[in-house]
């Protein structure tokens, strides 16, 4: 046992650094075996005092101290790792986890791709509504600036020529009214040599509105004013304000009246609803007289369920509007205020699938004119262009249905009359066009250019009465009307 201790130390020994080390094997004075190790130490030149051996010897109990943590942290590491792999293993044996578990992590995935997708429609639509608005207010600035630069030209011609009437260098005119027919009148003397200042003489002769409609521009009568009859549209007249909205919720929306009233209701009883927001219920009820141009409503209905853009319009006591979120048509009875009929209309796009350009998810907008009850919409059958229904009012059932060569993203609002269908050029232009129309009875369709004026420059809504034979318009926060003409069949 004592040859194995000093092995021992002599190892340990070697273990910290020596590099030679000699065992001797003798009798000592008293005749026992005596083992004796030499080692040369590899960096001190003579032996240490007791001190600095001791000293040693903890450097060296700290530094195996501090591996046999080492050692401890990895097994414990190498255990965490092997109850891992353990559960595993376990899992993979269990085998396949229930289906229905399974089921209902797709739905879920799907719910939310099909969220991710919604909102990605709604901010690629209010994307491209804001493009078109900066297109819109760029082409108005575009033309601003010329209107400018051309009254800055025309301001520094006439000052130049104020210039020289003062300065008495204004020609005198030459006459060359020769061969003037008999009868008629002097208009102007001009002198051709001189490309100076020279004076026009004019006459200007009025002439009655009412003579200068009586024929359409292409040559047919129009019609006359308390004619009841149909025809196509030919002149639509000057907006007129009838009310502004007070809050901000009001600068979209719809109102109306309507043209084949049911009881308690008149013809000048009126409804408005502001269209701004995610959750629009109330419907604002006015009676006759001036108290839809100048008071608060007589009564406020609230609708079972949020209605969805500037498309409901009013018939024979009845509300009609599309459901927020759906392609559902509901039939609101505004006297007992319960819902009569409620039906979707087939394929139609809804929720910023197919809007008219100002967006506003004006997918569905449904009119009214002479014949009844119609909705202008669109599909993915028809790529977009605008399809025409004639809608029975008391079930919602399609009658008809007509499609058309009108793209419904390319016009800004559409509407009604006699069966034939109108649509506008811009909501936002000043100086817009009633620009196609699709006639139900030939089935086909012709470019127009009627003068219409977008006074407050965002239209949000045009509808048509006939029974005031007058187009209602929501502008910016403004509810306008225009006279109409229509030509006599």
């Amino acid at each position: 046992m004592p040859a194995v201790r000093l092995l021992l130390l002599a190892c340990l020994v070697w273990g910290v650094g020596a590099r030679t080390a000699q065992l001797r094997k003798a009798n000592d004075r008293g005749g026992r075996c005596q083992y004796t190790f030499t080692v040369a130490s590899p960096s001190e030149a003579s032996c240490p005092e007791q001190g600095q051996a001791t000293s040693a010897i903890h450097d060296l109990q700290r530094d195996s101290s501090s591996q046999r943590a080492d050692l401890e942290s990895a097994k414990a590491r190498l255990s965490s790792l092997e109850s891992r792999l353990h559960l595993l293993t376990l899992g993979q044996a269990a085998g396949p986890r229930d289906p229905h578990e399974g089921l209902q992590e797709v739905s879920t995935l799907r719910r939310e791709r099909d969220q991710l997708e919604t909102q990605t429609r709604e901010l690629e639509t209010a994307y491209s509504n804001l493009l078109r608005d900066k297109s819109v207010l760029e082409e108005e600035k575009k033309q601003l600036r010329q209107e400018n630069e051309d009254l800055a030209r025309r301001l520094e011609s006439s000052s130049q020529e104020v210039a020289r009437l003062r300065r008495g260098q204004c020609p005198q005119a030459r006459d060359i009214t020769q061969d003037v027919p008999p009868g008629s009148r002097e208009v102007s003397k001009w002198n051709l040599d001189t490309l100076a200042f020279q004076e026009l003489k004019s006459e200007l002769t009025e002439v009655p509105a009412s003579r200068i409609l009586k024929e359409s521009p292409s040559g047919h009568p129009r019609s006359e004013e308390g004619d009841d009859g149909c025809g196509e549209l030919v002149w639509v007249g000057e907006p007129l304000t009838v009310r502004t909205a007070e809050t901000i919720t009001g600068k979209y929306g719809v109102w109306m009246r309507d043209p084949k009233p049911a009881s308690p209701y008149t013809r000048e009883t009126t409804w408005r609803i502001d269209t701004v927001g995610s959750d629009v219920r109330q419907v604002f009820e006015y009676g006759p007289g001036s108290q839809f141009a100048r008071g608060p409503p007589s009564k406020v209905h609230v609708l079972p369920r949020p209605l969805e853009s500037t498309g409901a319009v009013v018939l024979r006591g009845s509300l009609y509007f599309q459901g927020a979120g759906s392609r559902s048509l509901v039939r609101y009875e505004l006297s007992s205020q319960t819902v009569r009929a409620e039906r979707e209309l087939p394929g139609a796009g809804y929720h910023g699938r197919f809007p008219y350009s100002w967006g506003g998810y004006t997918d569905i907008d449904l009119a009214v004119d002479e014949a009844g009850l119609w909705a202008i919409y669109s599909t993915e059958e028809a790529k977009g262009a605008i399809v025409l229904s004639r809608l029975n009012p008391e079930d919602l059932q399609l009658e008809q249905t007509w499609e058309t060569n009108i793209r419904k993203q390319s016009v800004a609002n559409a509407f009604v009359i006699c069966g034939t269908l109108y649509t506008v050029s811009s909501y936002s232009a000043p100086e817009a066009t009633v620009n196609f129309a699709y006639d139900t009875a030939t089935r086909s369709s012709k470019a127009l250019s009627i003068p219409f004026k977008n006074r407050y420059k965002y239209s949000s809504m045009i509808d048509y009465n006939p029974l005031e034979r007058k187009l209602f318009a929501w502008d910016n926060f403004n509810m306008v009307t225009y006279d109409i003409k229509l030509s006599k069949m």
